[in-house]
């Protein structure tokens, strides 16, 4: 099996082994083996291996281009060793390679060419959209007409990535389909990201989701003292809106100097957070700013100890409630008292 996204891999591979091997019998009668710590000696002695509890084996080898960075003779010797067997293969055993590309120049990729089924993955267009339907199936959630698609459109030819936002998605949707709406506010891209997009999940204080917020954004680009800058203006923004009259329209909250589809953010999560819980982020956050320009040697784990506190003080605000402990050390002085 060739081919570039990991999903596809798992996808047939489990396909095979639940062809092949019955569920109570997989932790005996399937062996993952990798070319970059496995020998094909080893491997092929594996494959003559009677299998416990089941008629067949599946034997899963990754890491193949490992063994294209052999020396001559020891390709010569690993190439003409793997074709004897694929001319008279153990019939306990389903062998499995799995590789991103081989190079046609090699006496590995002519082997297996010779002498194996060789399988070229892709999905695109229609067949990813399929995918991505299929995974709301699996997850047991449910999604607009051609959401899917339009989610698998955004990473071509990364159906593992579309799996990950998928997965955030159905938690955000919580039973109710997934719309076009829900993957503007939460799936960021390469070309799309914006601390907004966490207002709404902050607001409802779902932490899990925040969480994989932060994680799409470092995943995405994002340097952590920008993320923490970035929402500590938007909280002085959502302070504003609380401010503005009630039924004040996303027009009227523009005069914040934000765009009109980043004022409607601020107005419905600024009516969902109470004013305590902002006041209490603001310090949060201002310690936050404070760690990172100390030079910590984790920025990752300041941003994750942020969400957690911005997301527990939406949980229980409390006007009488002490100021949430920070992440800061009994040497270094917050900021907010500063």
């Amino acid at each position: 099996m060739l081919g570039s996204d990991v999903y596809l891999r798992d996808l047939c591979c489990n396909a095979i082994v639940e062809t092949y091997v019955a569920e109570a019998a997989r932790e005996w009668a399937v062996v993952r083996a990798s070319a970059r710590e496995n020998t094909w000696a080893e491997i092929a002695e594996q494959s003559q291996t009677l299998p416990m509890l089941s008629p067949v084996q599946v034997l899963i080898i990754s890491d193949l281009r490992a063994w294209e960075r052999l020396g001559e003779e020891s390709a010569k010797e690993l190439a003409e060793g793997l074709a004897a067997y694929l001319q008279d293969p153990a019939p306990c055993t389903v062998l499995v390679f799995e590789a991103d590309a081989l190079d046609e120049r090699r006496r590995l990729k002519k082997a297996l060419s010779e002498h194996a089924l060789m399988v070229k993955l892709e999905a695109g267009g229609s067949g990813s959209a399929s995918l991505a339907a299929r995974m709301v199936s699996e997850l047991g959630a449910r999604i607009e007409p051609g959401v899917a698609a339009e989610l698998a459109d955004m990473f071509p030819g990364n159906l593992g990535r579309v799996r990950s936002e998928m997965e955030k998605l159905a938690l955000f949707a919580d039973g109710r389909p997934i719309t076009r709406a829900d993957i503007e506010l939460l799936v960021v891209t390469e070309r799309k990201s914006t601390v907004w997009q966490l207002a709404d999940i902050l607001a409802e204080g779902k932490r899990d989701l925040a969480m994989r917020f932060l994680d799409s954004a470092l995943r995405a680009g994002e340097q952590p003292a920008p993320i923490v800058g970035a929402l500590a203006w938007m909280y002085r923004k959502l302070i504003e809106a609380r401010e503005l009259p009630a039924g004040a329209s996303k027009y009227d909250a523009t005069r914040l100097g934000m765009k009109p589809e980043t004022a409607e953010i601020a107005l419905r999560a600024s009516r969902r957070i109470p004013a305590e819980a902002l006041r209490r982020g603001l310090v949060a956050l201002a310690e936050a700013d404070s760690r990172l320009k100390s030079g910590i040697a984790q920025p990752r784990a300041v941003l994750e100890f942020l969400i957690a506190e911005l997301t527990s003080t939406r949980l229980s605000s409390s006007p009488s409630a002490p100021a949430p402990s920070s992440i800061r050390s009994a040497s270094t002085p917050s900021a907010a008292r500063r």
